[in-house]
C-alpha cells in the first residue's frame, strides 16, 4: 500500500455559494420544494439570482465543504472538482486552497461558467437550494488523479456527482482506484430527490463499492422505497460496512454489523441556517474514523462540527473546530 498523504480526498461538485434569507411566500412565489436541492439552467440562475435580497457569497458543494470541516479538525484532505477559468473559478480555488487543502484539478478554458448555488434561508433555518451545476458537468474521468485517490486513507463522494455523465465516470474511477490500493471509500446520498433519480445505482454502489454511507432518514427510507426509519436502519446495516444516519434534532444512529450506537444531537442554539449541516456531520465522523476513534466518538465528532455550522449563516466552520472538539471531548 502506498503512502498515506491525505486523511481523506472529496469529489464532488466545485460550486459557490450565493446565501441569502427568505420567506415562504419567495418559496412559493418560485415554485420550490422546502429543504431540497434542484438543478437549474443557467438562465434561471440568473433569473433566480436577480431576485434574492442581499446575500453572502462564498465557496461551497458539499464534498468541498466536508473537507473544509476536515481541514479545521485538523486532517490533511485534498479535493478534485471542476471550475472554469472566470472570477467564481478563482475565487473557488483561492477559498479551499487557503485551508491548506491540496485542489489541483485543472480549470476549464471553455464552456459553461463556474456553478453556482442560489441558498434561500427561510425563518425556520431551512434550506432550499437552486444549483446552477456550470462547469462541474465538465468533471470526467481525466480528472481523476489517481496517485492522490491512492494516497487518501479514504475517498469521499458525494451523490450530487452522480448527475452528469461524466461525473459519473470519474466516480467510478476513483471508486475503483481507492478499492484496488485497500483504501476507503465513503457516500454521501445527498438528498431523497437526488436518490430518487440514481435508486439502483446508488444501492449497487452502497452494497458492493462503498465501505461508509451516509444520509439523513428521508434519504435511507428513500433509498430503501420504505416508510419506517427502522425497517431502513436495518436494511442499510445489511448492505455495507458502515452506516452513519443522521435524524437533525434526534442526534444520530450508526450501525456496523450488530454494533448499533445511539447518539444525541450537540445542543446548538441558536439554530440559524442548517446549510451544510450533513457535510460537516460527514467532516467529524471521517475524522475520528482516520484518527482511530470508536464509532461513538466518530458520531460526537460529527455532532460537534454539525451543531457550530448550524449556529451562524454559511455551510463552512467559523470557529476552530480542533478546539471545540478538544473542549467537548476532554
Amino acid at each position: 500500500m502506498s503512502e498515506t498523504r491525505f486523511d481523506v480526498v472529496g469529489i464532488g461538485n466545485a460550486i459557490v455559494d450565493v446565501l441569502a434569507h427568505a420567506n415562504d411566500q419567495f418559496i412559493n412565489e418560485n415554485n420550490l420544494i422546502k429543504g431540497t436541492m434542484s438543478l437549474v439552467d443557467e438562465e434561471t440562475a440568473q433569473s433566480v439570482y436577480g431576485k434574492m435580497g442581499p446575500g453572502i457569497e462564498c465557496s461551497g458543494g458539499s464534498a468541498a465543504n466536508t473537507i473544509a470541516a476536515l481541514a479545521s479538525l485538523g486532517s490533511k484532505g485534498a479535493f478534485i472538482g471542476k471550475v472554469r477559468d472566470d472570477q467564481l473559478g478563482e475565487v473557488f480555488r483561492h477559498d479551499i486552497t487557503a485551508l491548506g487543502i491540496t485542489f489541483e484539478t485543472e480549470a476549464a478554458r471553455n464552456g459553461a461558467s463556474t456553478a453556482r448555488c442560489m441558498i434561500h434561508v427561510t425563518p425556520d433555518a431551512q434550506r432550499t437550494m437552486q444549483t446552477f451545476l456550470g462547469a462541474c458537468v465538465d468533471l470526467g474521468p481525466d480528472d481523476i488523479d489517481e496517485e492522490i485517490i491512492t494516497a487518501a486513507a479514504v475517498t469521499y463522494l458525494e451523490g450530487y456527482l452522480w448527475d452528469p455523465d461524466h461525473a459519473k465516470q470519474a466516480f467510478r474511477k476513483a471508486a475503483k482506484a481507492a478499492e484496488q490500493a485497500g483504501r476507503q471509500v465513503a457516500l454521501s446520498l445527498s438528498d431523497p430527490f437526488c436518490v430518487d433519480r440514481h435508486r439502483d445505482d446508488f444501492l449497487d454502489l452502497v452494497k458492493n463499492h462503498v465501505n461508509v454511507v451516509f444520509a439523513n432518514e428521508e434519504e435511507v427510507m428513500s433509498l430503501y422505497q420504505v416508510e419506517n426509519f427502522d425497517e431502513a436502519l436495518q436494511l442499510v446495516r445489511a448492505d455495507c460496512d458502515i452506516a452513519a444516519l443522521t435524524r437533525s434534532e434526534k442526534g444520530s444512529v450508526i450501525v456496523r454489523g450488530d454494533e448499533v450506537h445511539i447518539v444525541d444531537a450537540e445542543p446548538a442554539d441558536p439554530v440559524v441556517d442548517t446549510t451544510g449541516a450533513g457535510d460537516a456531520y460527514a467532516a467529524g465522523f471521517l475524522h475520528g474514523l482516520t484518527t482511530g476513534k470508536p464509532l461513538d466518538v466518530c458520531a460526537r465528532l460529527g455532532g460537534i462540527a454539525a451543531a457550530e455550522v448550524i449556529s451562524h449563516v454559511g455551510a463552512r466552520p467559523d470557529a476552530s473546530l480542533k478546539e471545540l472538539a478538544e473542549k467537548k471531548l476532554l
